[in-house]
């Protein structure tokens, strides 16, 4: 057998595309296909309250849109997530497609499930930093924080913690996790 015959396929998008609808949470990441099941209640919450108050902050002054899973966001062609939330600015509103989020967004939320966390915190880190998503916020939900990674260099770096989030990409953006938690 040669070396190319023992190299695995990677998946695309169009084999994503084929993937039945089963209420399941489906991701290609560097080609290898994942799948979670339905995030808890909690997890849900935090999500939607982070939400609205970047809709309020974001898309009601026109500054961009707010995606909420399931949502599709095609980095590569052997990358297909679907973060928990995702901001494109106004500005690279070209990256929207009718059915997807094809570029990199501006902010990538992922909200930490038990089933999530290692892939969260490690291999999907690692890709959005690969494809340059300027700010990733990682929400531990469980333990009331939230790591603010902003791409500096190539490389995320991560902000002191604290109370307030303030959106690096846009002025007069912010969280206050008192509202989320």
């Amino acid at each position: 057998m040669t070396t190319e015959s023992l190299q695995k396929t990677k998946l695309t998008y169009a084999d994503y595309m084929q993937i039945p609808e089963d209420l399941c949470q489906h991701e290609i990441i560097d080609g290898e296909h994942y799948v979670n099941p339905a995030p808890n209640l909690y997890h849900q919450t935090v999500s939607r309250r982070i939400q609205f108050i970047l809709y309020a902050q974001i898309e009601l002054r026109n500054l961009g849109v707010v995606f909420n899973a399931p949502c599709d966001v095609q980095l590569s062609p052997h990358d297909i997530l679907q973060p928990d939330l995702a901001v494109v600015l106004a500005q690279r509103k070209h990256i929207l497609t009718p059915t997807k989020i094809k570029g990199t967004p501006d902010l990538v939320v992922e909200i930490l499930s038990p089933s999530t966390e290692a892939r969260d915190r490690n291999l999907k880190r690692e890709r959005y930093q690969a494809v340059g998503v300027p700010e990733y916020w990682i929400v531990d939900p469980f333990e009331h924080t939230v790591e603010q990674l902003v791409l500096r260099d190539g490389v995320y770096q991560q902000l002191p913690e604290s109370t307030v989030l303030h959106l690096t990409t846009i002025d007069g953006v912010a969280v206050r996790l008192s509202e989320v938690w």
